[in-house]
């Protein structure tokens, strides 16, 4: 027997000659036995939206619609509506006026059900609808990540609770988004690696402080703090139990620091994570790096620009030499790597890298991971390396003279050899290997090319608009640095919405600075040259900087002049200082 609701839905897709009268009886008779909503059903049959059954709704029961990813609600509420009645009938209070509770529902709640609510909180109720998505949003917004799985875990009996917290010891492999109905601790560190993964956050931070628990996801490079319920921190060792049992870590050790890896799978795909704790005066601060088993990169996908583009894959194409990827940590050198041995990954060739640690599995090329507690470091395992018959070599990171003559011998005797140093911009690589001990005649024998790189955050697309306010200094500097006219200039920003979390950005972008050594740079380095005069030549010679690859892309409308200072300062003041 179907509801008011529900037979008012009915009659107007039947009205509207959205389902034929067939196809309607079924789907009815289906949801009677397998006691699920027709809302649901003509959702994921794709009968109907969810956005056309609100619009029919409203239209049908004179209810209004709103937007919560547009609302701001008023806090005060948490402390008046309990969690477990929110989250138990499904609904965000709206507001409160005159003794009267405003709530948005994806569905309209029964005459019972409001009943219920009316006599639990000794309001009148009155419903607005929403989207069921942004219901679930805003429950964790308002209550915090996890808060009805803590109030769910608080309110069994004490036995009950031992059970929850003993069940982290069992090591289980597990799909993470097959969260169990039954309120444990691994649903809750379930529930935060999820929440992590749907946010796109590479970085869970778990840190615990003297009367709180803070977690944040490093999102786009730049760290948010989730809200989560204050019980939460009650949960401290049973959650790091759960995550050092699943990364094979010791679940008694709290003193020292540890590392370890767990595998998960999410959403048809396979994430490795990165654990990492340290101990507190607090109880240990945990990390957990999201990495993708599989990346699947190609140098098309970097934001490479058309002509720096046609640059690298020529340099690439190069039989033999090395080439250096530059920047500081979570710059994406990495990344850029792994896209350049996926551009040279074909049948014909013999890849094998040597990383610490190795990031991401690439199909048909050998990995090496360096193993410094058995001696196996990245000059050890290159000289190994160099017996297996390889044509391409990827060092993760040249970070002595040992480890940097040998790569660079290797490219001398025939091997195209790619790594990775942390140096401001290009030219200082130059400059950081002779200051390792690398002798210029062997630099300038063996390196092709150094490329410098930093990654600025995108302007989400979704809420783009152009920014007709810029400060006109920010305009000249643009203007002055890719010698253009003030009127070409246009800058744009993201307003913030749902899809970019309100920041206005969306994902990541890299800019390049790519150093060809010719004949003039050559002699430079053997004469000992500074980074500047080898970067002053290079730039007369049409080289462009971090900075002027970031200003291209500023008015190309897919970053702002903030990202693009904030990624360049060193130039910017090397700049002012002249």
């Amino acid at each position: 027997m179907i509801n008011k609701t529900d037979s008012a839905l009915c009659q107007a897709l039947l009205n509207k000659g959205s389902i034929s009268k067939q196809l309607l009886d079924s789907i009815i008779k289906e949801a009677e036995n397998s006691k699920q909503e027709i809302k649901s059903l003509l959702v994921y049959k794709s009968i109907a939206s969810e956005e056309d059954i609100l619009k029919i709704l409203s239209e049908e029961l004179n209810l209004e619609v709103v937007s919560l990813g547009k609302t701001s609600i008023d806090k005060m509420l948490i402390d008046k509506i309990p969690v477990k009645i929110s989250s138990y009938y499904k609904f965000i209070p709206f507001k409160i006026e005159n003794k009267t509770l405003t709530i948005a529902v994806s569905y309209p709640l029964s005459v019972k059900a409001q009943d219920e609510i009316r006599t639990y909180l000794g309001y009148e109720v009155k419903q607005v609808l929403a989207c069921e998505n942004e219901i679930i949003e805003a429950l964790k917004s308002m209550y915090g990540l996890g808060a009805v799985t803590v109030h769910q875990i608080l309110q069994k009996s004490p036995k009950d609770k031992s059970a929850v917290l003993d069940e982290v010891y069992e090591e289980k492999v597990e799909d993470i988004e097959k969260l169990s109905d039954e309120p444990s601790v691994i649903k809750l560190v379930n529930q935060i690696i999820l929440d992590a993964f749907n946010k796109r956050a590479t970085d869970i931070h778990i840190e615990p402080y003297r009367d709180k628990l803070r977690l944040r996801y490093r999102i786009d490079g730049v760290l948010y703090e989730s809200k989560v319920p204050p019980q939460l921190k009650n949960f401290l060792k049973p959650i790091f139990s759960r995550i050092k049992i699943m990364s094979n870590l010791d679940i008694v050790e709290r003193r020292l620091p540890q590392d370890g890896r767990a595998i998960v799978k999410v959403q048809n795909q396979t994430l490795d994570l990165r654990i990492s704790t340290l101990p507190t005066p607090y109880g240990e601060s945990l990390v957990i790096r999201i990495l993708p088993m599989k990346l699947l990169m190609d140098l098309g996908g970097l934001g490479i620009a058309s002509d720096d583009l046609k640059t690298i894959k020529k340099l690439i194409s190069m039989p033999y030499g090395i080439i250096f990827v530059t920047g500081p940590t979570g710059s994406g050198k990495t990344t850029t790597l792994y896209a350049v041995l996926n551009e040279l990954n074909t049948e014909n060739r013999k890849i094998i890298t040597i990383e610490d640690p190795i990031e991401y599995e690439i199909e048909n090329i050998t990995q090496i991971q360096v193993a410094p507690n058995i001696e196996l470091t990245f000059a050890r395992g290159l000289r190994s390396i160099l017996r297996h018959d390889p044509d391409v070599i990827m060092v993760g990171e040249v970070r002595d003279m040992e480890t940097a003559e040998i790569a660079m011998r290797s490219a001398l005797t025939g091997h195209l050899v790619f790594s990775t140093l942390h140096t401001n911009n290009a030219a200082s690589g130059v400059t950081r290997l002779i200051d390792i001990g690398v002798e210029p005649y062997l630099i300038t024998s063996s390196l092709t090319a150094l490329v410098a790189q930093r990654l600025v955050r995108l302007i989400c697309q979704n809420c783009k608009k152009e920014d007709k306010n810029q400060s006109p200094e920010i305009i000249k500097l643009i203007a002055s640095n890719l010698n253009i006219s003030a009127s070409e200039v246009k800058i744009f920003r993201g307003e913030g919405c749902k899809k970019c979390n309100s920041t206005g950005y969306y994902g990541r972008t890299a800019i390049y600075e790519i150093l060809q050594i010719d004949e003039k740079i050559r002699e430079m380095i053997l004469a000992k040259a500074s980074s500047d005069k080898i970067k002053k030549v290079a730039l007369e010679n049409g080289m462009l900087s971090l900075s002027q690859n970031g200003w291209r892309k500023v008015i190309q409308g897919l970053t702002t002049p903030e990202e693009v200072i904030k990624n360049t300062l060193e130039e910017q003041d090397s700049k002012s200082d002249e």
